[in-house]
């Protein structure tokens, strides 16, 4: 027989009885490895041993299809994320939201023929060497910007973003005068294979003064006639006429000009003022 806080046990467990507090009755206590347990109770206290967690697996990417303009395009979800905050990029973020061909690709309304250059920058980083102002813009179409910061650097996109577009800011309303030129031309080629326009270029105030007597003359013969005066060119004012012909020649029209010479701009020594730009339809 045992008595009042004698322990009895075998193995690993432990029994002690003790007396509970405010009475003379025994409560029996176990302790069974590590866990301690009263008579009446049915909770174990006891901390959990923390398990060895396996390190997740790296994510692998994922294959994707890509309709770009109508060409499929194979990758992975990795190479279209290379650049973060790129239109790819954010696609793959959204794709709920992204537009999806009948077979659930993805679809982009660009064209296919310049998407090359684009994916083979993102999967390598081989920069285009041709069509690099097709590709350029397609760069700035999909916010690739370490793209477009290494076309910018070639000499087909700094000759028209830094030499080009600085020369045409000493021009005023050069995009306008270029837009008219357009429609002159146009409503001059109706029934005709060809049809002319004038371009009156002037480099000052006084010029233009002088010139506003032979343009109206040149109204009054018929004749259609856009103005750029004044100029104020730290060139050759043919470095302007160069850059319509590339403009106008860029938007399909076959074009080609020349100096315009009649008699009133000659006794007036402002036959350097007037050129003709011709027009051919068919």
């Amino acid at each position: 027989m045992l008595g009042p806080n004698t322990q009895r046990g075998s193995g690993n467990t432990t029994e002690n009885r003790e007396t509970q507090e405010g009475t003379h009755q025994p409560r029996w206590v176990a302790t069974w490895r590590g866990c301690r347990v009263s008579a009446g109770e049915t909770r174990m206290s006891r901390t959990p041993t923390p398990r060895n967690l396996r390190p997740s697996p790296p994510s692998v990417s994922t294959v994707v299809e890509l309709n770009v303009g109508g060409q499929v395009f194979t990758t992975t979800t990795d190479t279209l994320r290379k650049v973060p905050g790129s239109r790819l990029a954010e696609m793959l973020s959204s794709p709920a939201s992204a537009c999806k061909d009948a077979e659930g690709r993805f679809f982009i309304d660009r064209p296919g023929t310049f998407f090359h250059p684009i994916l083979d920058y993102l999967r390598s980083g081989q920069v285009p060497q041709q069509h690099v102002p097709e590709v350029y813009r397609e760069a700035q179409f999909y916010a690739i910007q370490p793209l477009v910061k290494l076309l910018e650097d070639m000499p087909q996109i700094f000759g028209e973003q830094v030499s080009r577009k600085q020369f045409l800011l000493q021009v005023p309303s050069y995009s306008e005068n270029l837009e008219l030129l357009l429609r002159l031309a146009r409503a001059e080629a109706v029934g005709r294979r060809a049809s002319q326009v004038v371009v009156c270029v002037v480099s000052s105030e006084e010029q233009a003064t002088q010139c506003a007597e032979l343009i109206y003359y040149l109204e009054s013969q018929k004749m259609s006639v856009v103005k750029f005066v004044p100029c104020k060119l730290d060139c050759d004012r043919k470095d302007l006429l160069q850059c319509l012909e590339i403009d106008i020649k860029a938007q399909g029209y076959q074009v080609s000009y020349q100096e315009y010479q009649f008699y009133k701009a000659i006794n007036a020594k402002l036959e350097d003022c007037f050129y003709t730009f011709t027009f051919t339809w068919w």
